[in-house]
């Protein structure tokens, strides 16, 4: 369905496990102006990707946290569409939000669209979307420690010589940053070579994967490593390796981790060997908790990272780990980052 440029995306509260909802909101002291009155903050929340169980935790945690610090969340989606994203920039503009997170998204299409925010006077944070512009912070998933904790995890079980599969979509800043790290592994261990390079963000992107990731497997018979760094990609590759009977003989590498990545990493003989990820919720409470500390006067830093955590097949049926919600509980690591968080700021997952 293509939706009118001038239309905004209302989606529901689909929280996920990874938020460590039940939790009560642990209530702040001393909060700094402009929270230490409910309902004076208006934020907005402009999306460019929302497909997903990745980007359904991202919200969820974008959510928990906007109500955590009481704060008017406007959620604006533009469902892929680069124009549509700018235009819904401008919007958040007109509706006098106090800040703007942007998600995803092309530098093209985004860096004037953020200055224009910029200008109007209010605060900026850009997650996974380079927006050249230095008043405004990035939040990452630290890309590159993604890439490298997966591709190390490749070559401990496969060795230093093996032919590998890519998914790969240039322009996205989180994959082009995760594509450094393929092409230093490349350089760094001659023994891999890669046979073939696809990918798309067609929707539904799963599927659209598979149908290329067929076609790279009839063609490439002795690829032994599939690296597919983004849980979507894998989830396509895995289909087309089930399909040909291959979940014995090739082994898949990713980034990012849900509920249902968990199930499928844990069925018998899954080629799903290992993903690295941070929690995406997580990640989304870390973008307000950013956008918050701009909006208190406070400086987060250039550049907000969030930790990875490594998560092998073996360590999710070893733990009998079997939601994001068990994969908190057993990881603590996964569970919360102490990123962003001053002492006055409300902790979500606090009991």
């Amino acid at each position: 369905m293509k939706f009118d440029r001038r239309t905004f995306a209302k989606l529901a509260f689909g929280l996920l496990g990874a938020t460590a909802l039940g939790f009560s909101p642990a209530l702040a002291q001393d909060k700094p102006a402009p929270f230490d009155k409910p309902g004076q903050v208006k934020i907005a929340l402009v999306r460019y990707l929302s497909t997903g169980d990745f980007f359904q935790a991202y919200l969820a945690g974008v959510e928990s946290q906007a109500k955590a610090l009481g704060v008017d969340l406007r959620v604006l989606d533009s469902k892929q569409d680069a124009a549509l994203q700018a235009d819904m920039v401008d919007q958040a503009i007109a509706l006098g939000v106090n800040g703007i997170i942007i998600q995803h998204g092309l530098t093209e299409s985004m860096k004037e669209a953020a200055q224009r925010a910029v200008d109007a006077g209010i605060k900026v944070v850009a997650f996974d979307v380079n927006v050249e512009n230095p008043k405004i912070p990035q939040i990452e998933q630290s890309d590159r420690d993604l890439a490298r904790l997966a591709l190390e995890q490749a070559i401990k079980d496969n060795g230093e010589s093996w032919k590998a599969g890519y998914v790969y979509v240039a322009g996205i800043a989180p994959l082009d940053r995760r594509n450094e790290t393929w092409v230093e592994f490349k350089k760094k261990y001659s023994g891999i070579k890669e046979a073939a390079q696809f990918g798309t963000l067609d929707n539904p992107i799963a599927n659209s994967v598979a149908n290329q990731a067929r076609s790279v497997l009839s063609a490439n018979p002795d690829i032994k490593v599939m690296f597919a760094p983004y849980d979507e990609f894998a989830k396509g590759v895995k289909i087309a390796v089930d399909e040909a009977g291959l979940s014995k003989d090739i082994k898949i590498y990713s980034a990012d981790i849900s509920t249902s990545d968990i199930a499928a990493m844990r069925e018998p003989d899954s080629a799903w060997a290992a993903t690295a990820a941070t929690n995406p919720a997580v990640v989304g409470q870390v973008s307000v908790r950013a956008l918050a500390q701009l909006l208190a006067g406070e400086d987060p830093g250039k550049s907000v990272i969030v930790p990875p955590t490594l998560i092998t097949q073996k360590e999710l049926v070893e733990k009998d780990i079997k939601n994001m919600e068990e994969l908190s509980a057993k990881l603590p690591q996964f569970a919360h980052a102490d990123v962003a968080m001053p002492k006055w700021m409300p902790n979500p997952n606090a009991k």
